[in-house]
C-alpha cells in the first residue's frame, strides 16, 4: 500500500511540474527569447514601476547554442513588460567579463576562433536595438585577445568589469544576482 502511495505521489508531482511549463512563452518584446510566464497580481502598480537593473555575466554556456545570461536579460524585459511595465520604464545593463566575452563578438570573428557561427550574436543585436547597455571588461578583453572591432557593433569596451560595475551602481543601476 505504502509504494502504491509513493507512486501515487510521484505521477502527481511529475504532472505537476510538467503541467506548467506550456504557460511559458516568449515576447513580448523579445519574440524567439526570454521564455517567461504571467503571474497574476505579482506586482503593485505596473505601470509606475521603475527598474535600473545591472546584470554581471562571466559564464558561458556549457551547451550549443545562446548564451542562457543573455537569455535571463531577455527575459527580466519581457516579464515585466508582460506584467504592464512600461518598457521605457526598464533601463537594463549588462557587463560581462571572462570567456563571456567571446558571445559578444561579430559572427566573422567568432567564425575565425571557434568554427562555427555565434549562437548569441542575434540576440546581442536585439539586446542593443532594445536600449540595453552593453559593457565588455577591457581586462578580459585583452587577455582573451578580443578588440574592439571584434566586437558586435554597439558593445563598448570598458577599463574592467569592476570599472563597469562601480560606475552603473553610481548612475543607479542596482546589481541583479545569477
Amino acid at each position: 500500500m505504502i509504494r502504491f502511495i509513493i507512486k501515487l505521489m510521484f505521477i502527481a508531482i511529475t504532472f505537476n511540474a510538467s503541467a506548467g511549463n506550456e504557460n511559458f512563452s516568449k515576447g513580448p518584446v523579445f519574440k524567439d527569447f526570454g521564455e517567461n510566464v504571467m503571474v497574476a497580481n505579482s506586482l503593485a502598480n505596473p505601470q509606475q514601476q521603475q527598474f535600473k537593473v545591472l546584470f554581471d555575466i562571466s559564464k558561458v554556456n556549457d551547451k550549443a547554442g545562446v548564451n542562457g545570461h543573455f537569455n535571463t536579460v531577455a527575459r527580466f524585459i519581457n516579464m515585466h513588460v508582460r506584467a504592464g511595465v512600461p518598457l521605457k520604464n526598464i533601463e537594463v545593463a549588462m557587463v560581462v567579463h571572462g570567456k563571456a566575452g567571446f558571445d559578444l563578438l561579430k559572427n566573422d570573428a567568432y567564425q575565425a576562433r571557434f568554427k562555427k557561427d555565434n549562437a548569441s550574436a542575434e540576440l546581442v543585436s536585439l539586446l542593443l536595438d532594445a536600449k540595453v547597455k552593453i559593457f565588455i571588461c577591457g581586462q578580459s578583453a585583452r587577455y582573451l585577445n578580443i578588440a574592439n572591432p571584434d566586437l558586435i557593433s554597439k558593445v563598448e569596451m570598458s577599463l574592467s568589469a569592476m570599472t563597469a560595475n562601480a560606475l552603473l551602481q553610481q548612475q543607479g543601476y542596482s546589481l541583479n544576482p545569477f
